[in-house]
């Protein structure tokens, strides 16, 4: 029996990488176990190109940590280079919906540090003397983009990391996995490790690596095939004139990328229709191995990418790759905890290894390290997939990702793969009342309302569809009264004599009085907002705890933690009860006609009450995210269809309609409400995040504490919300803000609010004593912005008080 600290199972770039990161930040007695040698599997055979461009700022850290590890760290600690290749990068499109998302991605950048410059098609001749530019509208380039040997890289960061005292045990193969006493066994044919933690790096045996951890990781291998050209004219003509490389080049359209290879080139496509390899388990003798070519199936993308390069056409095909590549159903890596097991971690996943694996060993070791993830981590979190994310679930998200590699990312994405597999009681009756479902974590739920049937909403960055019919269901909800079906949100139940005491050391705000409700926010250890809980005290030994439906596992795993030395039980009621929202000043009048209960002296705002409505046992709250007059109806699922349709019925007298997603969202907005997952994260404080009212700090012992009140000096950012000049296309998310041409600011969410007639953003400036002068760059067009001091909507609380 050896023992380690943590046993990492998997030699790919990701795997090594957590080694290298682990080593630099002091641990000692870490073990990574490879199967065969280091690189096989994916790592070996990937093309190595590397990225600065992403939608979301975690993602794009965890791509430039790497490009830097690459670049300047590891030839400085090693005296010897990766094959990194600084040559830069463009993407090139004719679809003015691609020109839109560039010039999103470029705003991002430009906060991040990161700028990336948008092309004319003269700019992109320029760039790429080889590339035509008939039919294109432009591009974006990122300069500081290139391709590494991934082979280099990962042998780069396992020689530094040996010699800092990590242990690397090459052709020991993982045969089991078990807990045991708190620790973890993990056997090989040659030794079995107890390690405190265990990391599934195992990338292409990541679903098996899982079984044996008794978690489902819900990742797919897909076969990628890219082609190596013979020497290509065009190419050996620069390399003789001394031209400097040419930077990599990506259709979007047309679905491939090419980047030069000595003298000739190498061309990626991506076809729609994905070849999932081995979905139930590896073959045992796989290691570094390829697949026969299949060019039949890439042939009309081939063709594609010689029309747009001629000169590609020139060069005869070297050699076709065609290997194995993990997808995840949303196509981002899997890093993070595993949900309801103890010191068990996931590092693999990702389609996008040698880009993401540098910075993806820094972004867990600091997790494991210092007990929170750097930045957000809900983009990669790998509690972002529940149960529900089965077999079919995830192969046919995994088809879909690559199908979609270069899809357009819009802000209101839903894409159809994988649908259906958690419904409301109420879905059918959301069908026929017009719903347009959307989906999260699983769920179907309502976006909005439509008078036709079979509407799907429109695709675009700019005002959709279903812009007037929200607005509609937002003034339904301001003059009459409207009906929601909200069973998507995470539900969990604590019990017990230590009820109080354990809520009251949850978070930063006190546990609510008995017959009360209150928000509670679990901090990471370095202050940031982990979980957003709405505290129902049914009484002193009964808490309901309600959350956002994406946070389900998190937030399980947190009241599990937290629950150890406490005389409490917990349960996940989420799929067990189904919610209704009934909200607007009508609501007391409709539900009157159904209860006997006192909802006037008796039922004042933020209190729990359980009634009888309609005949059925409900647990009502009196708590609105929209602003107004409401209840939540919490009920078992069933007894949801009856309670609904009483609802509705007795609310026709009084003009009762339904409202969706879309709409709370931008009513919340006109509250001023922040949200869980866009405006609170990990990253923020709750003081920073303009939330310090629930912080009660005084005689109270509870993790984050201090670390939070420590991060309110001139460094700390401030969350302000702004009126946006209004324009053809609204705020929603990752918008840079700037105080003339300096970056000052990022917004998290946005939308247009239609009981104000005002464009709202929340957004956090890093520099909190700017407060004039602002405005936001929304695709490329520079709106101003002023910070308002109050919510614009019923600032006083007059209504959800009435």
């Amino acid at each position: 029996m050896t023992d380690a600290q943590v046993v990492i199972v998997g030699g790919g770039v990701m795997g090594v990488s957590l080694l290298y990161h682990l080593v630099k930040a002091g641990w000692r007695d870490v073990v990574l176990l490879e199967k065969n040698d280091l690189t096989h599997g994916s790592t070996w055979h990937a093309a190595g190109l590397c990225t600065h461009f992403a939608h979301n700022p975690t993602i794009q850290e965890l791509r430039a940590t790497s490009v830097r590890l690459y670049r300047d760290i590891l030839p400085a600690q090693t005296g010897q280079e990766c094959g990194f290749h600084a040559c830069g990068a463009m993407r090139i499109t004719r679809n003015p919906d691609r020109m839109d998302e560039f010039a999103h991605v470029a705003g991002l950048s430009a906060f991040t540090g990161y700028p990336l410059e948008i092309l004319t098609p003269e700019r992109v001749a320029e760039l790429h003397p080889l590339a035509q530019i008939e039919g294109l509208l432009g591009g974006i380039f990122e300069p500081d983009d290139g391709h590494v040997d991934p082979t280099l890289a990962t042998t780069a960061m396992a020689q530094v990391a040996v010699q800092g005292g990590g242990v690397i045990r090459r052709y020991s193969p993982v045969q089991a996995i078990r807990r045991e006493a708190g620790k973890w066994l993990v056997e090989t044919p040659k030794e079995t490790f107890r390690a405190c933690h265990i990391v599934n790096a195992a990338g292409t045996w990541g679903y098996e690596i899982g079984r044996m951890m008794g978690i489902n990781v819900p990742s797919v291998p897909v076969l990628h095939q890219y082609l190596v050209t013979d020497t290509v004219p065009g190419v050996a003509e620069r390399i003789v004139a001394g031209a400097p490389e040419l930077p990599i080049i990506r259709d979007p359209e047309e679905s491939w990328y090419v980047r030069q290879e000595r003298e000739g080139l190498i061309l990626g496509p991506y076809e729609k229709d994905a070849q999932v390899w081995s979905v139930d388990g590896v073959p045992p003798e796989f290691g570094a191995d390829l697949m026969p070519p299949d060019l039949d199936r890439v042939e009309h993308i081939i063709e594609a990418a010689m029309a747009r390069i001629p000169t590609l056409a020139n060069g005869g095909v070297k050699s076709v790759i065609n290997g194995p590549i993990t997808f995840t159903p949303d196509a981002n890596p899997l890093i993070g905890p595993a949900h309801g097991v103890e010191d068990a971690w996931l590092l693999t996943g990702s389609s996008m290894g040698v880009m993401e694996g540098g910075g993806a060993g820094w972004f867990l070791a600091h997790w494991m390290t210092h007990g929170a993830p750097p930045m957000d981590a809900l983009a990669v979190d790998s509690r972002r997939f529940g149960r529900w994310a089965d077999r079919d679930f995830r192969v046919a998200k995994a088809v879909e990702c690559f199908g979609l590699q270069f899809g357009v990312h819009y802000p209101h994405e839903e894409r159809p793969a994988g649908r259906g597999l958690r419904l409301s009681p109420l879905h059918d009756l959301m069908i026929a009342r017009g719903a347009v479902m959307g989906a999260v974590h699983g769920w179907e739920r309502p976006n909005w309302f439509s008078d036709t049937s079979g509407v799907v909403a429109d695709e675009t960055f700019r005002r959709a569809n279903w812009f007037e019919p929200v607005a509609r269901e937002c003034l339904k909800v301001s003059e009459a009264a409207a009906l929601s079906d909200l069973s998507v949100f995470s539900k969990f139940e604590v019990t017990g004599p230590d009820t109080r005491e354990f809520l009251d050391s949850l978070g930063a705000n006190r546990a609510p009085a008995e017959g009360r409700i209150g928000l509670t926010h679990a901090l990471t250890p370095a202050g940031g907002v982990l979980s957003e809980f709405t505290v129902a005290m049914v009484n002193e030994t009964f808490a309901y705890l309600t959350s956002a439906a994406a946070a389900e596992e998190i937030d399980y795993d947190v009241l599990r933690v937290h629950a150890q030395g406490f005389d409490v039980d917990l349960s996940n009621r989420t799929d067990d009860l189904a919610v209704i929202g009934l909200m607007g000043p009508k609501a007391r009048q409709i539900l009157e006609t159904l209860t006997e209960a006192d909802l006037q002296s008796e039922f004042p705002w933020l209190s729990v009450r359980e009634i009888d409505v309609a005949g059925v046992p409900v647990r009502a709250l009196r708590v609105s995210y929209v602003g107004e007059l409401g209840w939540e109806l919490h009920v078992p699922r069933a007894h949801a269809v009856h309670l609904f349709t009483a609802l509705e019925e007795a609310g026709k007298p009084f003009g009762v309609g339904f409202y969706g997603a879309y709409a709370a969202n931008a009513m919340r907005l006109e509250k001023g409400y922040r949200a869980w997952g866009s405006d609170l994260t990990t990253e923020r404080t709750l003081t920073e995040s303009g939330l310090g009212n629930l912080v009660h700090h005084a005689a109270r012992d509870f993790t984050g504490g201090a670390a939070m009140l420590a991060r309110q000096g001139d460094k700390a950012w401030d969350m302000v919300l702004l009126e946006v000049e209004a324009g053809a296309i609204d705020p929603f998310y990752s918008h840079p803000v700037f105080q003339g041409q300096r970056p000052v600011g990022i917004v998290t969410s946005g939308a247009y609010g239609p009981r104000t007639g005002k464009v709202l953003a929340l957004a956090y400036l890093r520099d909190k004593t700017v407060r004039t002068g602002l405005a936001l760059r929304i695709l490329g067009q520079v709106r101003k912005a002023n910070i308002l001091d109050a919510a614009p909507y019923d600032p006083d609380n007059v209504r959800l008080k009435s």
